[in-house]
């Protein structure tokens, strides 16, 4: 283990029983599955703001701001050890205030009623982030942190204490 960590974080909007996600296209780490509305790396002014790092993200591929959502909130860290590596990511949940004919220069986005994200191809940890999300985490407003042990994502509520 060399040592190396890759930071990375995601935001999915909701509305209503929806959630639109997007089929990412031409990406270094992920690419051709469905991911979170919007999403990257870490710049290096941004290695202590998860926060940061999302709203850049999401102002740069779908051209909205923190304006344009409310119940916005980090739900989900994930750990995963990979390609010589520690993967963490950072997944933030919001709704958007109103109707956006979004798009994004990082591939297609799409609305999927809840009940069919199940049957998309997804990364690794976001696939367990979603089904937890969906079984739990859409019921709470708790944080939830998991690590991936190569045969699933086990999480635990993340208290502050």
């Amino acid at each position: 283990m060399l040592g190396r960590l890759r930071n990375m974080t995601s935001i999915y909007l909701v509305n209503d029983e929806n959630m639109l996600l997007l089929y990412r296209q031409g990406g270094r780490v992920v690419n051709n599955v469905w991911t979170g509305s919007a999403g990257g790396h870490f710049e290096e002014n941004e290695l202590n703001d998860s926060r940061a790092c999302v709203l850049r993200e999401m102002q740069e591929e779908l051209g909205i701001t923190g304006d344009d959502i409310e119940d916005f909130s980090l739900r989900y860290i994930t750990l995963r050890r990979t390609k010589e590596e520690v993967r963490q990511n950072y997944y933030f949940f919001a709704r958007l205030k109103q109707d956006f004919d979004l798009v994004s220069n990082e591939g297609i986005l799409k609305w999927f009623p809840m009940n069919k994200l199940h049957e998309l191809k997804m990364p690794y940890t976001a696939k367990y982030v979603i089904e937890h999300y969906l079984e739990k985490g859409k019921y709470t407003a708790e944080m939830y942190v998991g690590v991936a042990d190569g045969d699933k994502v086990e999480f635990i509520q993340f208290p502050a204490f």
